[in-house]
């Protein structure tokens, strides 16, 4: 077993049996991302998919909640261009790296997942919930597109009925109701969710790794394209609220961030 911090609040990393094990750690904000965070992840997956010896990976967080999302304020300092060019490369780069990542993506998901807590786990294979868990995505009321190519998986994942209230009356989505819509595989009694998840991860790992990676492979292979034509439109979507004065969400995004 093997454990490495990837600098303060940001991520845990734990390599054992197989398995890769990466903790966000920023729990004074409910590990929200900000460019950091999304750095650290993005380089633990790239190393755990060039890595033989890593056959699959686990994703969790520290403290209270799994993630409450993006980091608001940097998201309205990216939006408002006060960060300059590039700055929302970490996000994109994370997104890059979980749409190709070809190795068994699992998550143990405990509290609350909130935005991007809530959208990464449509390209996760294997979602375990903790009992009591919550999941939202708030887009609509802060006036904000959907992301990370939500708007095609979560009808995909959901159905659209369900989808639609996630998306457009951002209502909250129970642990069971995940289960039952099939974004999740099962709800954990509480304080177990990380060891079924861990157990689960193992027992992958325990399988060649070459034959696991190929059918990952072949399951990702239907549906990429369309995932990243989702995110082009999204990111298209985003950036022209913000360019009409009439539509600009700054507003609603000062307001979410007073909260």
């Amino acid at each position: 077993m093997s454990a490495t911090a990837a600098g303060p609040d940001r991520i845990e990393v734990v390599d054992t049996a197989g398995v890769r094990l990466i903790t966000f750690c920023r729990p004074e904000v409910r590990n929200a991302f900000d460019a950091a965070l999304y750095a650290a992840v993005t380089a633990s997956l790239r190393d755990a998919r060039e890595n033989d010896e890593v056959r699959a990976v686990v994703l969790t967080g520290r403290g209270a909640a799994f993630s409450s999302g993006q980091d608001l304020k940097e998201m309205v300092a990216i939006a408002t261009g006060e960060l300059g060019p590039g700055a929302g490369d970490g996000f994109r780069g994370l997104l890059d790296e979980v749409m190709t990542f070809d190795k068994p993506l699992l998550a143990a998901v405990h509290g609350v997942g909130l935005g991007l807590g809530l959208t990464l786990l449509g390209h996760v294979d294997l979602v375990l919930l903790e009992e009591g868990t919550r999941l939202r995505a708030p887009f609509a009321e802060m006036g904000v597109p959907p992301e990370a190519g939500s708007s095609v998986l979560l009808p995909e994942r959901l159905g659209w009925p369900k989808a639609a209230a996630v998306l457009l009356a951002a209502e909250w989505l129970e642990a069971d109701d995940a289960v039952a819509a099939g974004l999740a595989l099962k709800v954990c009694p509480p304080g177990t969710v990380l060891d079924e998840t861990m157990a689960l991860a193992r027992r992958i790992a325990s399988y060649p790794g070459a034959g696991t990676q190929r059918i990952k492979q072949l399951m990702m292979a239907g549906r990429r394209d369309r995932v990243a034509a989702a995110r082009g439109r999204e990111e298209d979507a985003f950036a022209a609220l913000f360019a009409d004065p009439d539509t600009n969400p700054g507003a609603s995004l000062a307001t979410s961030l007073e909260r």
